[in-house]
């Protein structure tokens, strides 16, 4: 187990938690996210639709320094605990509605979560839960339903 976490902060809102990452479970998610965020990130933050209270992330092409379609199914489940964080990666193409490539990293801040989309079920790697300051960061995402994307940053702590 490693004491490496990762922080997720609102930036308007100057609202942070901590993210413990799930080493042991998600061994090699967590390394690639790991090495990806050597550098803190920004991204306009959007609501899911079809997953219940989660809110959605990409990670931008200056960050994506590792073959996605190389990482191994790890810890995987359809129905996420609240605080917890899911790395999916979808190729170019891989649904008929919407041909673009996705990297994505979402979190759950609520219970009734599910990684359910527009073509059914589809399981997801989860890499870490919110372990401090989730009712403060699941207030923001709440938010995002109403006022729409919020800059979201996240980094190593």
């Amino acid at each position: 187990m490693s004491d490496k976490k990762f922080y997720l902060k609102f930036v308007d809102a100057n609202v942070k938690g901590i993210i413990t990452l799930y080493w042991d479970h998600a061994p090699k998610t967590c390394e690639a996210l790991w090495n990806a965020l050597e550098t803190p990130i920004q991204w306009k933050a959007t609501h899911a639709m079809f997953s219940g209270p989660e809110i959605m992330m990409g990670l931008p092409e200056t960050h994506r320094n590792f073959d996605p379609t190389a990482l191994p199914p790890e810890n995987q489940t359809i129905i996420p605990e609240v605080g917890e964080l899911l790395w999916y990666y979808q190729p170019k193409n891989f649904f008929k509605i919407d041909p673009s490539e996705f990297w994505e990293i979402g979190m759950f801040y609520g219970v009734g979560g599910r990684t359910f989309g527009p073509t059914g079920w589809i399981p997801c790697t989860y890499f870490g839960k919110m372990t401090e300051n989730l009712e403060a960061v699941a207030e923001q995402c709440r938010l995002i339903r109403i006022e729409g994307a919020k800059t979201v940053e996240i980094g190593r702590l």
